[in-house]
């Protein structure tokens, strides 16, 4: 065999590198569930010491799903940068672990790497760290996108306003909206998870945003987060497009349960990048992702769960988008079982999204049959937040009524950003200070009655 090790006076061999990344990573019931897990914690602990070994040109000569099979595999090793490779090109998968975890990973040198990496180096050396590793290396990769603000600075969290309502009636959205905004929340995004696909309704939906972004001057950015080619047809007809969003995975077959492909994805970016409708840049595309999605689609191809999902960011890179969410609990305890699996997720995938380059946030979330529960959402909160993490949820109450799963609150950003020092967007907290939310330390201001009149012109507008 290959892939073979000593361990305790036991001899393990591993049939291939696929088989090697499935037992290394650290333990998961999607990939109890696939049947590629290691059977033991010695197996597990083999895997990695073969895996330590491995060298990095490894994985460009044994795709882990097949080229000739898999679009996501051929875009990921045809548009691979040699020269950017170049200065890790000689280390194994553990020397790169070393090198990431020492001083000369500035971060202007892990930006210059970035394009250099594949995502499964990415998760392939992420199996080899401990979580404050994740933490201690993703810290250091500073990804920067704007459209209408400027996020991911060093310093700096961003948030997304998710007034997501059952029926998508505008009082009830409007409510949610405001409540954001008055706690100085909706920097990355306002985003809507529409529950119609209706073209009226989501035309109705893009125009109530515009309007409020419009007569209030916000700098910040709308989306209404449905299928793209329902984006493509508004953007047809005219709607006020900021950001086209999507659903994506690591592999073809599963980007095509989801009714995508890089064609279908080159073809709306082109559309919205004619709109140009940024202000301060022209990152328009935003792409939400989650272990356990190929699994769910059978889609997998006998790799892990993790490894799909990093392959997923190789796919979004494509793209230079302006957000890019791990909704890491969403997909349930199928998948990732508790409130441990699910930080460890969480944190993988901040650490491989922007090694890889990729402006990372976090849905820090569990649905409510997983075996967790807010207070592992807080310690995970914590963590990304040390962790440099570009943005987090925020919904009203921590609970999302529409989707009925547990997220993260405006409160909660609220805590970071005070625990931390953490700033919102420049751009949109000057626009908090001009209209009196916040004071000129980024703190809410008190209640004044310039500030009531604010909230309900806002309110009309959106009505």
């Amino acid at each position: 065999m290959r892939y073979r090790t000593t361990l305790g006076g036991q001899v393990f061999g591993f049939a291939d590198l696929r088989q090697v990344m499935a037992c290394a990573s650290p333990p998961r019931s999607g990939d109890a569930l696939a049947g590629i897990a290691a059977a033991s914690a010695q197996q597990r602990m083999a895997a990695r010491y073969v895996l330590a070994e491995t060298p990095l040109a490894r994985f460009l000569d044994e795709a882990l799903v097949p080229y000739e099979e898999d679009d996501v595999t051929r875009l990921i090793i045809d548009t691979h940068d040699a020269a950017a490779f170049a200065p890790v090109a000689h280390l194994t998968v553990g020397d790169l672990r070393n090198w990431l975890l020492g001083d000369t990973a500035t971060p202007q040198a892990l930006a210059a790497l970035a394009p250099g990496l594949t995502p499964e180096m990415a998760a392939a050396v992420s199996k080899l760290m401990r979580n404050q590793d994740l933490v201690a290396v993703a810290r250091k990769c500073h990804v920067t996108a704007a459209f209408r603000d400027t996020l991911g600075q060093p310093g700096h969290l961003a948030v997304r306003l998710q007034p997501n309502h059952p029926a998508d009636a505008p009082r009830g959205i409007a409510a949610s909206t405001l409540d954001g905004l008055l706690y100085g929340a909706g920097d990355a995004v306002i985003g809507i998870n529409p529950a119609s696909d209706s073209q009226a309704a989501l035309d109705g939906l893009l125009r109530m945003l515009d309007e409020l972004i419009s007569r209030f001057a916000i700098p910040t950015q709308s989306c209404v987060l449905t299928h793209v080619t329902h984006t493509l047809r508004l953007m047809e007809r005219g709607a006020p497009v900021d950001l086209v969003f999507q659903s994506i995975g690591g592999t073809e077959k599963t980007n095509r349960s989801f009714g995508v492909s890089p064609a279908l994805l080159d073809e709306a970016h082109a559309a919205a990048l004619s709109l140009a409708r940024g202000t301060v840049g022209d990152h328009c595309m935003y792409f939400e992702t989650g272990q356990g999605s190929a699994l769910s689609a059978d889609a997998h191809h006998g790799v892990d769960q993790q490894t799909c999902e990093a392959r997923a960011y190789g796919l979004a890179r494509r793209y230079r988008p302006l957000l890019v969410n791990t909704v890491v609990g969403f997909i349930g305890p199928e998948y990732l079982y508790d409130g441990r699996q699910i930080i460890r997720a969480g944190l993988e995938d901040h650490f491989c999204g922007k090694l890889l380059g990729l402006p990372m946030g976090c849905d820090i979330c569990y649905t409510n049959h997983a075996e967790a529960d807010q207070d592992d959402m807080d310690n995970l909160l914590v963590l990304l937040g040390a962790a440099g993490v570009n943005f987090i949820m925020g919904v009203p109450g921590a609970d999302d009524v529409m989707l009925g799963y547990q997220s993260t609150s405006f409160h909660d950003a609220l805590f970071l950003r005070q625990t931390l020092g953490l700033k919102r967007a420049p751009e949109f907290e000057a626009w908090l200070q001009r209209m009196g939310i916040t004071d000129a330390e980024g703190r809410l201001a008190p209640p004044v009655a310039g500030r009531l009149a604010n909230q309900m012109n806002a309110l009309k507008a959106l009505q």
